[in-house]
């Protein structure tokens, strides 16, 4: 019986240290590339971010983009049909708000409670790469967003702004760095979408999932065995937690 193993994996503080270099982690995921396991990533960044480090660490799977807005999957991976909406590159799962719509959103949010909210579509490249601590080129992608608008709470009252997402009915999720709002997704969700394709192809799949963030727990759920990153374990706590999912796949 053929086995497929397929490991769902964060970005930022996870595949990417705190200064977005994964010289450390790269290596492990070749190694899990060429055993056979499909390395998906799965984050809050955008399609064209996941396309530079997706690039990095020469991988050619599926990914899931904006906390689950979206899954891109590369033409011809899955010999079989699907719903989907076909691009030059990749057959599209959206699962997520439009940009736009969460824009108009996001102002009626910042309106309704008098909170000095900001959001990437309210900065320039150089302020998102300053706020950040990206590089211009990697802000440019990071402002090129689709689904999932990433934002501050400068000033307010964090409560009224989170009802306020809730009632129109929208979510917020944790990252890292920045509250997110999205529309009614998450990453599990995608997650759990994907894992279905990937069980119509292969007799048999074992999913592991890495993060270390809230908004990864919805993935952690729905993996076979959740790797989650505790920051308190050390500045090598994500390494380790890679060579864990090395040791059971290889």
């Amino acid at each position: 019986m053929q086995t497929k193993k397929v490991i769902f994996a964060d970005l930022d503080g996870t595949f990417l240290d705190d200064n977005y270099g994964c010289q450390e982690t790269a290596p492990i995921v070749s190694q899990l590339s060429a055993s056979g396991c499909a390395v998906v990533f799965c984050s809050s960044k955008t399609r064209t971010e996941i396309e530079f480090y997706r690039q990095t660490a020469n991988l050619n799977e599926p990914f899931i983009v904006e906390n689950g807005a979206a899954i891109f999957i590369p033409k011809n991976y899955f010999p079989f049909n699907y719903a989907c909406t076909k691009t030059a590159r990749y057959n599209a799962i959206r699962l997520g708000a439009s940009y736009v719509f969460l824009r108009e959103k996001f102002g009626q949010i910042k309106q309704k409670t008098a909170a000095t909210i900001v959001g990437f579509g309210d900065m320039t490249h150089q302020e998102v790469a300053r706020d950040a601590g990206l590089t211009l080129e990697l802000a440019k992608l990071a402002k090129q967003r689709e689904f999932d608008e990433p934002f501050r709470i400068v000033e307010g009252n964090r409560k009224a702004v989170f009802k306020a997402i809730k009632r129109e009915g929208l979510h917020c999720t944790v990252g890292g760095r920045y509250f997110h709002l999205t529309g009614k997704t998450d990453k599990g969700k995608a997650v759990a979408v994907l894992k279905s394709l990937y069980n119509q192809m292969f007799s048999k799949i074992v999913t592991y999932g890495i993060g270390d963030g809230p908004n990864d727990i919805s993935m952690l759920k729905v993996v076979d065995k959740p790797f989650f990153i505790k920051k308190l374990q050390g500045s090598n706590a994500s390494i380790n937690a890679w060579k864990g999912i090395l040791q059971l796949t290889v």
